[in-house]
Parts: C-alpha cells; structure tokens; sequence
C-alpha cells in the first residue's frame, strides 16, 4: 500500500498543481474582461436613441403646421458598433431571450413608426398644399366678381360674402376639427356649388378650385389628425426603457459573476502559493537524497560497464555467425535463381538438339553411299553406264538434287546451331549476371527490343507449339535501345514461359499477346499478356515472393528473380488480373535509353 501511494503521489501533485495553475489563469482572464466602459457607452447609446426618437416628434408637430419639410430621422453615427456591443453584452446568459425580445419590439416599434410618418406625410403635403392654396383662390373669385357687370349687383355681393364665408370656415375647421364644423363647411360648399351651377361656364373655373381644395382639406386633415395621433402612441420611448432596465440588470449579474472570479482567484493564488512553498521544501529534503543515490549509482556504473564489455563481446561473436549464415543463405537463394533460369533455357537447346538429331537422321546425304557403291561396280564401264543403263542415267539428276538438299540442309543446321550456340552463351550470361551479387559489372550494349522478344519466343518455341498457344505481337514502338540484353533475356522467358503454363489447362483459344510501347517518352514497357487461369486477388501481392507458386511442380524462384532484374535494372515488374479464370498481364518498365544512330 505504501508503495502504491509513493508511486502515485508526485503525478498527484502535479496534476493538482497543473489543474490549480490552469484555474489561476482562467479566473485571471475571466477577472480582466469585465469592463464598466462598455455598459456605459450603451447607456449613452440608449440615451441617444431616445433623443433621436423626441427630435423625430418635434419635426413632426412642426411639418404639421408648416414650419418643417424633413422628417428623415438619422441613427447616431455610432449606431452599427453600438448595437453590436449590445448585442454581446446582452445575448448571452439568462436574459438572452429577453434580450432577444424587447430588441425586437424596439425595431418593430420604429418600423411602424417610420411607416405611419411616411402616410402622414403623404397626406399633410395634400393637406398644406390645398391650405396654402385657398385664399389665392379666395383672392381670384373677389376679383372676378368685381369685374363682373353682368347680372344681379346683390347676388354678386351674396356670392362673395358665401365664398369669403366659406374660405374662413374651412381655415377654421382646418384649424379644430368637429362633427358640426365640417357639416357648417359641407352646408356652405353646398350652397356655393349651386351658386356655380348658375354661373355661365367660362366663370365657373376659379369657383370649381376652390371647392377641390375645400374637398381636400376636408377629405386629409382627418386623415392628418389619426396619423398623428397614431404616432404619438407608438411605445418608441417605452420600450428603450426597457432595454435600458435590461441593461442594468445584465451590469449587475455581470458585476456580481466578477466578483466571484476575483474571490476564486484568491483562492487559486493561495492553494498555488502553498504548492510551491510544499515543492520546494521536499526540493530541498531530495538533494541529499539524490547525492547518495548518486554515489551508489556511480559504483553500480562501474560494475555495469565491466558486464556491457562481456555482452558487447558475446553480441560480435554472434553477429559474425549470423553474417556467415547470411551469406549461405543468399548464395544457396542465387544457386537456386541460377538453376531456374538455366532450366528455362535448355528447354530450348533441348529443342535445337533434337532438330539437329533429326535432320542428320533424315538427311538425304544417306543414299549418297549407295550411289557411290553403284559407281564403284560400273568403274570400268562407268560412261556406258551412266550413258545407257537405266540407273546410271538417274545418278546426274540425283547428285545435283542432292547438292541442292544438302546446302538447304547445311543452312538449317548452321541456323540451329546458332540458335544452340545463343543459349548456351545465354545460359552462361546468366551465370554472369548472377555474379552481380558479388560485385559484377553489368554489360550494357545497343538492342532492338522487337529482337529480343523474338529470342525469348525461339527459346520457348517448342513448349509453345506442343500446347497450340498463338502469339499475337503489338508492337506499337520497337526502339533500339541501350540495355542489358541478358537481364531482359531472362525476364521475357520467364514471362512467356509463365503465360504458356497459364494456359495449359484453358480450353481454345490459348492467345498469348506481347506489347511494346513507350510511356512519356521516358519509359520503355514490355509486356506479356495471356488468357489463362488469372491470378486471385489474394495473391497478387506476394506473387513476386521467393518460393511462393501456385503449380504443384512450381518453385516459385521465376517470377521472383525476373522482380530482382527489374529492380537491377532501376525499373519495376508489375501484374494485373482481374480474378481468376481472367487471364494475367505482366509488365516489365525500365527507363528508356536510347541508342545513338
């Protein structure tokens, strides 16, 4: 138990000591972003908006007597920074959705405020144009009066008397509107429409203005009148109230929550505080403990390097026999390589060989001992005999047949025995390659690819007849290139030999399709292409592995050194199947050299 509590106790206290230095900090933080600025700026802002709003009433009243034509009302020129310093102060916590809310109404309450003044003006400039417009028409009736000489002197006297009564009644009515005002104005309007109705048409213009505008007057002021009284009932006012309330309550919370901070702050300062003084007396009450741990160290280090010198000399002695394992391993793996690939090969001196067997057996130059044993009995009479007898007039046409056969014979000798000669000079390159292992230099010389495909074709040509696999060339590019023609020997047999095994169990057609072409003008790609047993997917990624095969008399070494030549080669050799029963395509890339013309 007491060890268990000495082995936990420092990652305790340290986790206690990062927790309470992470708590100091924060409450630190919290402490340093209250900031009394910002609530009185908003104050200010509230204030502001709340004189704006006043302003706004008083250019009202005086547009509607006339004195004011703007009643646009501008924000503070802080409103935009304003609001949004509201906006942090107040959306967060408890009172957010107060917030939300009384905000809200505010803009709801200056909107419909902004839409009745924008009625109200509308109708007050109908109203103080038909106003302002009245006594100058007043003014053009007397005057048309005066000047008329026609009819009744007391009816013209009446008719000026009605409209003069009628201008100041409609000023009246405009001044304090009643029920019984506007029927006195409607009475009178009356009286005076018949009055026109009498009048010739050409006077009858400057009587038919005024009536418009004593219509108007009394169709907007009204009108006029319920706008005005609808906007000054609009809570504007009342609802900053609000949100000054909100405000104050949002500054005390606020001022209450720092309060706290600073209380805890005190709190993390002591327990810190404390830690440091308990951490540096146990410093203090260590250092003579480290001293005498040190001195025992020091002597266990001595004795230590004695045993590190032992072990180090026990690790070289099996380090030696491991490289020795090493290097039998990797020479038993190349024996190995070596064999396979020398196999595949004399498949095809095997073949040479036995063409040459049989065109010796089946020569025509067998019967040349017969002719001459005829010529040896007919020594004596040999011009009579090949004159007249029946059989010596055959031995002319018979020797010339047999020149020409054996000069057809002798160049399809000499051609497989070039083609011996060339693997048996491969199967010795092979060993030469495999040299490479131990420090061999690789021979690189002009080749034309089409050519070596040809090679590796001749060299398989016997195991590609007896299984009736036909090959299909698509040569796009057959550069001639500088290469090691050996190493790309042994890869395309073993490819083509592969692609023949793929298919041995297939039924018709076995196609075997090789591909040249040039990728990028940098990368020279052969390929082998079978429609054989395909490859699982499974498999595909350890294909390349030494030892590892699918055929029961398979060894698993081909495909594994033709990857080691590619790879000598500074290229790659890759496969693709799409599964099995879909046949395989192998592709060798190396980089493209080019040879100089």
């Amino acid at each position: 138990m007491t060890t268990i509590i000495k082995k936990y106790k420092w990652p305790a206290l340290l986790a206690v000591a990062l927790a309470v230095f992470s708590a100091l900090i924060f409450f630190l933080i919290k402490s340093y972003t209250y900031d009394t600025t910002t609530y009185f700026e908003s104050r200010d802002f509230i204030r502001q908006l709340k004189q704006s709003d006043a302003n706004w009433n008083v250019k009202i009243l005086r547009k509607k007597i006339g004195v004011n034509n703007n009643l646009s009302l501008a924000p503070p020129a802080e409103a935009g920074s304003r609001w949004e310093q509201l906006e942090r102060l107040n959306n967060a916590g408890p009172l957010a959705a107060l917030w939300n809310s009384r905000r809200q109404g505010y803009v709801d309450a200056i909107k419909n405020k902004t839409l009745l003044v924008e009625a109200f003006e509308q109708h007050n400039a109908n109203l103080r144009t038909a106003l302002d417009a009245l006594p100058a028409a007043e003014d053009d009736i007397q005057a048309q009066l005066k000047a008329l000489m026609t009819g009744n002197a007391t009816e013209r006297l009446t008719a000026a008397s009605n409209v003069l009564e009628l201008t100041l009644t409609t000023l009246e009515y405009a001044t304090y509107v009643t029920a019984d005002k506007a029927k006195e104005v409607e009475s009178q309007l009356s009286e005076l429409e018949d009055y026109i109705r009498q009048l010739p048409a050409s006077s009858q213009p400057p009587f038919i203005t005024l009536t418009q505008h004593v219509r108007s007057i009394i169709e907007e002021q009204p009108i006029v009148n319920d706008l005005l009284e609808r906007i000054n009932v609009i809570p504007v006012a009342q609802e900053l109230d609000s949100i000054t309330e909100l405000l104050n309550e949002t500054q005390r919370r606020t001022a209450a929550t720092d309060r706290q901070y600073h209380i805890y702050l005190a709190v993390c300062a002591t327990l810190m505080a404390l830690l440091m003084i308990y951490l540096a007396v146990r410093l203090v009450r260590s250092y003579a403990v480290i001293n005498l741990i040190n001195h025992a160290l020091q002597s266990s280090n001595d004795r230590l390097e004695e045993r590190v010198e032992e072990r180090t000399r026990e690790l070289r002695e099996a380090e030696r026999e491991l490289v020795d394992a090493a290097r039998m391993a990797g020479m038993a793996e190349i024996a190995t390589n070596v064999l396979h690939n020398v196999g595949n090969v004399l498949n095809s001196v095997n073949i040479s060989a036995e063409l040459v067997t049989r065109k010796l057996r089946n020569s025509k130059t067998l019967g040349l001992g017969k002719a001459v044993k005829m010529m040896n009995e007919h020594a004596e009479d040999l011009g009579q005999f090949m004159t007249f007898d029946e059989k010596g007039k055959l031995l002319p046409r018979y020797f010339n047949e047999l020149v020409d056969s054996i000069a057809t014979e002798q160049a399809l000798l000499i051609d497989e025995l070039a083609q011996l000669t060339k693997s048996v000079d491969h199967i010795k390159e092979i060993v030469t390659t495999q040299q490479s292992y131990a420090g061999a230099a690789r021979l690189i010389e002009p080749l034309n690819v089409s050519d070596l495909f040809e090679d590796a074709l001749r060299m398989n040509s016997g195991a590609l007849s007896r299984h009736h696999v036909t090959v299909i060339k698509d040569y796009q590019d057959a550069p001639t290139i500088l290469g090691d023609k050996h190493r790309l020997l042994l890869v395309l047999i073993n490819l083509i030999s592969n692609a023949k095994f793929a298919m041995s169990h297939v039924s018709e057609p076995r196609e075997m399709t090789l591909g040249i072409r040039i990728v990028d003008r940098t990368t020279l790609c052969l390929s082998v292409k079978d429609r054989g047993e395909g490859i699982a997917p499974d498999n595909l990624a350890r294909i390349f592995n030494h030892g590892f095969t699918t055929r029961k008399d398979g060894h698993g070494f081909g495909l594994h050194s033709c990857a080691l030549a590619a790879v000598e080669m500074n290229g790659r050799l890759h496969v693709h199947s799409d599964g099995p029963g879909q046949g395989a395509l192998f592709t060798l890339e190396i980089p493209l050299e080019l040879a100089q013309p």
